[in-house]
């Protein structure tokens, strides 16, 4: 078994206004550098292999934090096809009861065009074995519906209601990976460090 540290990228212009970005290749905003730029990680993760989705709001956080990480495109966010770059709010007006339809599918939530949280799943498990194969602790530096795909995974979460642990998206979430290449959750909401 390996350890997994799991840390979402900074904030974007599009955080701010609660759009969907997906693939879309949105930078960090200036309050994100900011964010990024005055926390370091807890000293025992630094020497760990790091892993970084390969989107540049992911890349620039990584790259913040003073690490060198391998691009692994596995850690990609969801692609949210045709409902990016809109708020829920303009999706609900958008598409109205089909909407909330496929809100209500959980796991099997499928955007037009895009990919559900089960096969984000499905292309993370590969790598998640392969972590355990290298026999190695590391950390990625990710998204937030890809840290949930692996929450849902860790619980058998159908990703209906309540998550079954709040997680906050500032901190590193840290599971433990079977042999199996399972993840289960062994920390939450672990602080970064301030800067000195």
């Amino acid at each position: 078994m390996i350890r997994l540290a799991l840390l979402r990228h900074g904030a974007t212009e599009w955080n701010a206004v609660g759009r969907l970005q997906g693939h879309t290749d949105i930078p960090l905003s200036a309050v994100g550098h900011e964010q990024v730029a005055r926390n370091r990680l807890p000293q025992t993760y630094g020497a760990r292999v790091w892993y970084c989705s390969p989107l540049q709001r992911a890349c620039q956080t990584a790259t913040a934090l003073g690490l060198r990480p391998v691009i692994e495109p596995a850690l990609i966010e969801m692609n949210w096809g045709d409902y990016e770059g809109h708020t829920i709010a303009e999706l609900q007006a958008r598409y109205g009861p089909t909407f909330t339809a496929n809100e209500d599918r959980g796991l099997d939530l499928q955007p037009p065009g895009g990919e559900s949280p089960r096969q984000v799943q499905a292309r993370l498990l590969p790598w998640l074995k392969s972590l355990t194969a290298m026999g190695e602790d590391a950390g990625a530096v990710t998204h937030k519906g890809v840290i949930r795909a692996i929450l849902a995974l860790a619980f058998d979460w159908p990703m209906l209601g309540k998550p079954p642990v709040k997680l906050d998206w500032r901190c590193l979430q840290e599971f433990r990976i079977t042999d199996a290449g399972r993840p289960e959750l062994l920390a939450a909401n672990i602080s970064l460090e301030p800067k000195a």
